[in-house]
């Protein structure tokens, strides 16, 4: 008898890929609020300015204008949007799905881009 090909990812998988995108959300919100803090000049002198993150940051921001900060900003807030929307699909259990070809995402895929909708095969037959 023939081995059925996986359709989805298991509830204990889905779990495992549920928790590697709450930790790298909050990593991506606090970046996205200190980018917005230092575009609006609005960052405060308490102890959040110590951490490691924040001075490269600040240190990183006198060479950066304005507008490229603002960038930064707009691309960490579109890659907690694409988080969010694979939160999305793993309560709905599709998460890791293809969307072009409609077979499974390799794992290991998934553990480097964890909003990933299109498998390496799809993306390189141009679909985006």
């Amino acid at each position: 008898m023939e081995e059925k090909a996986k359709v989805r990812y298991s509830d204990e998988e889905l779990q495992e890929f549920k928790t590697l995108i709450l930790e790298k959300l909050e990593v991506a919100r606090k970046e996205y609020d200190q980018l917005k803090g230092i575009v609006n000049h609005s960052t405060s002198n308490d102890t959040e300015d110590t951490s490691p993150t924040f001075k490269v940051l600040e240190e990183g921001a006198s060479s950066l204008s304005k507008e490229e900060i603002g960038q930064l900003a707009s691309r960490q807030y579109k890659l907690i949007q694409n988080l969010e929307a694979a939160l999305g699909r793993i309560e709905n259990k599709t998460y890791g799905i293809c969307r072009a070809t409609g077979k499974l995402i390799p794992k290991e895929r998934l553990r480097l881009v964890p909003h990933a909708t299109l498998s390496v095969e799809a993306k390189e037959k141009g679909y985006k």
